[in-house]
């Protein structure tokens, strides 16, 4: 993080990224001194409530985080931004999004936990438009022009509004992550789910908290102890996140159930905020990636020179499609399966984690087999992803890979035939 008195002392000459969180209530104008090389500018928790008309001036800015600000209108000045290719509006007090606010370049749009219920149909006019996050707004419909959306790989619409979801959703060729709990259309599917997967509530009393083991949008994991063993317990921040809601990533860890490539849940905590009560994981393993960065937007970062057996790689890649069968015929669509959602240990064995952005369906309706299809893209991209870091693979093996991420969603196979054909 830097400070006000390090720009104005002119000690930042030269940077590419600039973090300034001191309670701005003004765009300070020093920034402009940095035009000739800041691509990112942070300006996160503070104050701001509107950008200067001479923002372009930045004329090599491509990252804009404007998140946890007291903004009621997206700047129009954004839409002068000639690089500007992602935008986070994230936690604001937003509820217009006019057309000239959206960046020619745009690429990567977050307006998540704001007040927005509608957005302008020229966003289907950002041919680049890979990512939208727009989780814990008042939005009841998506304008239908997002249907030419071709590149559109990354959606969040969980907690809005949504009665049903558009059937041109089903057909975006590259969308492949999902997330809408937290939705009218949702709401009943999750609660079907969790009444066919009764679990008792474990009392906060019974169990003896440790130290933090991690935490993430949704909420703190602590070690924790249990009728003498060690566990896990997640204690949920209680709002919404970039992906959607604490208890419907509650709802589907418990409707999982029980399977060899998911984190085993004891039960759910009565506490406040709420929790669950998770199988402590081994400490051999280990992340498979890391997530997605500024430049590769959707896809994950491995690290540099990260090789795989074909055995390996196949034994993770079975291990998932596993998963997500099983999730599938309990009528949960994870949303987020990605490498670093996946923990491998040294002998190979692979968990599924990261519920935050499951949603619900009927695994019987016509949209219902539609979006099993749109997660076999997520799947086709993860193992892209293995294969490219093999050596010497069948051609079998790339077309699965194929298959599943087909320009057509109703092309692609579902995971039981997936599992079938690796």
């Amino acid at each position: 993080m830097h400070t006000l008195e390090q720009l104005r002392r002119g000690e930042l000459a030269g940077i590419k990224r600039l973090d300034l969180t001191c309670e701005l209530r003004e765009f300070p104008t020093e920034i402009f001194d940095l035009a000739d090389s800041l691509e990112v500018l942070n300006l996160s928790g503070n104050q701001l409530s509107r950008l200067p008309a001479d923002l372009p001036r930045l004329h090599r800015l491509k990252v804009l985080f404007c998140s946890d600000n007291p903004f009621t209108e997206m700047p129009e000045v954004l839409g002068d931004c000639a690089q500007l290719e992602m935008v986070g509006f994230k936690a604001n007090q937003i509820r217009h999004v006019p057309a000239a606010a959206l960046p020619a370049q745009l690429r990567w749009l977050i307006l998540s936990d704001n007040q927005v219920s509608e957005l302008p149909s020229e966003l289907s006019q950002r041919p680049r438009l890979q990512k939208l996050m727009l989780a814990g707004n008042r939005l009841e419909a998506l304008p239908e022009s997002l249907g030419a959306c071709a590149n559109l790989q990354l959606l969040r619409i969980a907690a809005n509004r949504f009665e049903r979801l558009p059937d041109w959703l089903m057909e975006l060729p590259q969308l492949a992550w999902l997330a809408y709990a937290g939705n009218p259309v949702s709401d009943v599917a999750e609660r079907e789910v969790l009444a066919s997967h009764p679990m008792e509530a474990i009392a906060l009393e019974q169990i003896q908290l440790g130290e933090v083991l991690g935490q993430g949008a949704s909420g703190i994991i602590h070690a924790a102890q249990w009728n003498n063993r060690s566990m896990a317990a997640k204690l949920f921040r209680g709002e919404v996140t970039s992906d959607g809601l604490p208890h419907s990533e509650m709802a589907a860890c418990i409707a999982a159930g029980n399977h060899p490539h998911l984190i085993g849940v004891a039960g759910p905590l009565q506490s406040t905020p709420p929790g669950l009560l998770l199988e402590r994981i081994s400490a051999d393993y280990h992340v498979l990636a890391g997530p997605p960065s500024l430049a590769s937007c959707t896809r994950d970062v491995y690290a540099q020179g990260r090789r795989f057996a074909l055995e390996e790689a196949l034994a993770i890649a079975r291990a998932v499609a596993s998963a997500a069968a099983h999730l599938h015929s309990n009528g949960i669509l994870h949303g987020d399966l990605y490498g670093h959602n996946l923990l491998v240990n040294g002998a190979g064995h692979c968990l599924l984690g990261d519920f935050g952005a499951a949603s619900f369906f009927d695994p019987a309706s016509a949209q219902g087999q539609a979006l099993q299809r749109i997660e076999a893209r997520a799947f086709g991209c993860l193992l892209e992803e293995l294969l490219e870091r093999c050596d010497e693979v069948p051609e079998r093996l790339w077309q699965v890979q194929r298959a599943c991420v087909a320009p057509t969603v109703s092309d692609r196979p579902d995971f039981n035939a997936i599992i079938a054909a690796l």
